[in-house]
């Protein structure tokens, strides 16, 4: 699956996102190793902590399907540039081998870039003994 066609469908999912709050609905398409597309969308809550990205809910997804190691997670959102995950997002995306990000917006702008690139001198595995 090329990067435009996984683009799609994280737009596809946006389509799903509950965001009555804020209208900032996100989408992301996460490409396991396995050829297997996971979906995410950011959820909000009346108790804005206990919301979650999209990012985070495609990986969650991925992992309760038995899938950890992906090639690509596309993220896209209505936004002036293509939209970088929160940090919290940032550090959950470390944790798991994904090549590469690709970050989109609905005007068609794209960015790809490395987990290292997002989170650069991350928290990970190796720090702990």
């Amino acid at each position: 699956m090329n990067d435009s066609e996984l683009i799609a469908r994280a737009a596809e999912f946006r389509s799903r996102a509950y965001a009555p709050y804020s209208g900032f609905a996100v989408g992301a398409a996460l490409l396991g190793r396995s050829g297997r597309v996971y979906g995410g969308v950011n959820v909000e809550n009346a108790s804005y902590p206990v919301g979650i990205c999209a990012e985070r809910t495609a990986i969650a997804a991925a992992v309760a399907a038995g899938e950890q190691e992906f090639e690509a997670l596309a993220v896209i959102a209505d936004s002036p540039e293509p939209c970088a995950p929160c940090g919290m997002c940032r550090q959950m995306i470390v944790e798991f081998p994904i090549a590469r990000i690709i970050l989109a917006n609905t005007a068609g702008d794209v960015r790809v870039l490395t987990p290292a690139d997002l989170l650069p001198h991350a928290f990970g595995a190796a720090a702990l003994p």
